[in-house]
């Protein structure tokens, strides 16, 4: 399973690619995904035509979950190959500096490291009858680490981020448009082909202009610093000393974390059916 390409290329054209995650069954994020992420930006950064890149996933169930609990710290012998602490923070850095627009069309589940991942991203247009949104971290008696503190407080501010980071729940995408954390709730039926267009608008654009439009709206915009990042990346690393998180990760895998049924599919629900103690 490990040998399984997680990220697929497809050229739709010069200037735009949409890159297909595929992890089956739960489509957790994994350090062989980190691994291939962060190739595909060194591809993104050689490539002098490239202006847009559409993230979406070939799980209509999931976009991209939470982390492989099981396999987390495993560093794979592979091109990309990097701890995900300490690591992270840069792959961010760069998606979000990149002179390359980066979409996320979600569709299924964007949770915890998902969640974060999508909210890297430059736009994010979601599905209004699938998408689901949530960092369950709180929940498992954890804390966001990958940049979801840091996107959501400047894009929704305090309190709707305290909501969304304490409350652990799922968000659906007409809530994640209203509270700003997503561009737009797009019918399912129509998600792709609207996506579709924009990036192909996009692509039939100058790059000089597209890139420094970038430039102009991240100095404006509170685009977290890698130092922010880090941070928060470093205050996770040490929750694995939490007595607590060593609980709650073994109640939840009990549960079914990581597992193919009801749990992780309604995971923004039963988390909090679980006792803390």
């Amino acid at each position: 399973m490990n040998n399984q390409k997680r990220l697929d290329i497809v050229r739709e054209s010069q200037g735009w690619w949409r890159i297909i995650i595929s992890n089956p069954p739960l489509n957790l994020f994994d350090p062989w995904m980190f691994a291939e992420l962060n190739v595909l930006m060194d591809e993104i950064e050689k490539d002098e035509n490239l202006k847009v890149v559409v993230f979406e996933s070939a799980d209509p169930d999931f976009f991209m979950n939470h982390h492989d609990v099981i396999n987390r710290t495993t560093i794979p012998d592979q091109p990309g190959a990097a701890p995900f602490f300490y690591h992270w923070p840069n792959f961010v850095t760069r998606l979000a500096q990149s002179s390359v627009i980066s979409i996320a069309k979600v569709r299924g589940r964007a949770r915890a490291q998902g969640f974060e991942f999508a909210l890297a991203c430059d736009m994010r247009f979601a599905s209004k009858e699938r998408a689901k949104f949530a960092l369950i971290e709180v929940g498992g008696a954890s804390v966001p680490g990958g940049g979801g503190v840091e996107w959501l407080s400047a894009l929704v501010g305090r309190s709707r981020t305290l909501e969304i980071v304490l409350g652990a729940d799922d968000f659906d995408a007409d809530t994640g448009e209203r509270y700003g954390f997503i561009n737009r709730s797009v019918p399912d039926a129509e998600l792709d082909a609207f996506v579709d267009a924009f990036a192909q608008r996009l692509a039939r654009f100058e790059k000089r202009a597209l890139e420094t439009g970038k430039k102009m709206v991240n100095a404006r915009a509170g685009v977290p610093s890698e130092g922010d990042l880090w941070t928060s990346n470093h205050i996770l690393h040490g929750v694995d000393l939490w007595p607590e998180a060593q609980k709650a990760f073994t109640r939840l895998t009990a549960a079914g974390l990581g597992e193919v049924g009801d749990f992780e599919l309604n995971i923004g629900e039963r988390i909090s059916d679980e006792p803390s103690v």
